[in-house]
């Protein structure tokens, strides 16, 4: 079996398991049960009405917008323990939302490159929506509003926001400007996932901002045998996030998919769990020389 078919059953398993109130998308429920206190790693919206666990960032909203300024320790505490461990292999594995977009991309529309600096959209985006204004933009209650997910994110707009609209007709005699900008931008994802492989992940997306932080020192890391290596270039060819493994094998936008294992014709490249972060390898290297 292939690195890339076992992923995506991985990634069809956990999108199953994760949106397990299927019934529910026909009657327009959503479960709010004791699993609903729970996070899951990927992007999966509380809204959706088959969710059966809660998003790690409407969760750091919600409890920073909440009256008395409040910070999510478990939702914090949450991402930083699975990033430490697997990184932006969250992406590749455990994420709906990207499971949805690599589905979109094999739809056969011809294909185009993004402005290379729009990654970097995705972090201004995980300070100013995700962080600052639920803490800072209050009401007459002081609350908070959960500001990526009510004016971005378009994972919500697909799994909650659509499916409650053909569910309840009286949700939809209250629609207006933001649910018109929501869908807009919703399209706009749809759209460019076709024509270029994750890009919602890539640009807007800021739980992968969060994991791509994390990719230097979590503990499932890529590796490269440079004695095995024989600078093919075939690695860097086959990654479709834009990520040289040779030279940047801890890269912010590498999710770990295993592309570039798949394709090195010296198995030189490998995937696997390291306790010892590279860093620390460097440093045990030089105090060795210094001895």
């Amino acid at each position: 079996m292939s690195q890339s078919l076992r992923r995506k059953l991985v990634q069809v398993a956990v999108f199953v398991f994760t949106n397990f109130h299927l019934a529910n998308f026909m009657t327009g429920k959503i479960y709010k049960g004791d699993w609903k206190s729970a996070c899951v790693p990927g992007l999966n919206c509380y809204s959706c009405p088959g969710a059966v666990f809660s998003c790690p960032l409407g969760a750091l909203q919600a409890v920073a917008g909440a009256p008395g300024h409040r910070f999510s320790f478990y939702a914090a505490g949450f991402l930083l323990a699975v990033g430490t461990m697997m990184g932006r292999a969250v992406c590749a594995f455990f994420c709906p939302f990207g499971l949805f977009q690599e589905l979109l991309y094999k739809v056969p529309v011809p294909k185009m490159g993004i402005w290379k600096r729009l990654v970097y959209l995705k972090y201004v985006l995980l300070l100013v929506f995700v962080l600052f204004l639920p803490m800072t933009w209050r009401n007459y209650a002081d609350a908070g509003a959960p500001a990526y997910c009510e004016y971005i994110c378009p994972a919500g707009t697909l799994e909650g926001g659509l499916p409650l609209l053909a569910t309840h007709p009286e949700f939809r005699q209250a629609l207006g400007l933001l649910f018109a900008w929501k869908l807009t931008v919703l399209l706009l994802v749809l759209f460019g996932s076709m024509v270029h492989y994750r890009f919602f992940c890539k640009i807007l997306c800021p739980l992968g901002a969060i994991y791509g932080l994390l990719n230097r020192i979590s503990v499932y890391r890529l590796h490269v045998d440079q004695e095995r290596c024989v600078n093919c270039g075939r690695c860097g060819r086959s990654c479709r996030m834009g990520v040289d493994p040779l030279r940047h094998p801890d890269a912010a936008e590498c999710i770990r998919c295993g592309e570039c294992v798949t394709a090195c014709p010296k198995g030189a490249i490998s995937m696997k769990a390291d306790l010892i972060v590279p860093w620390t390898k460097s440093h045990s290297s030089m105090r060795q020389k210094q001895e």
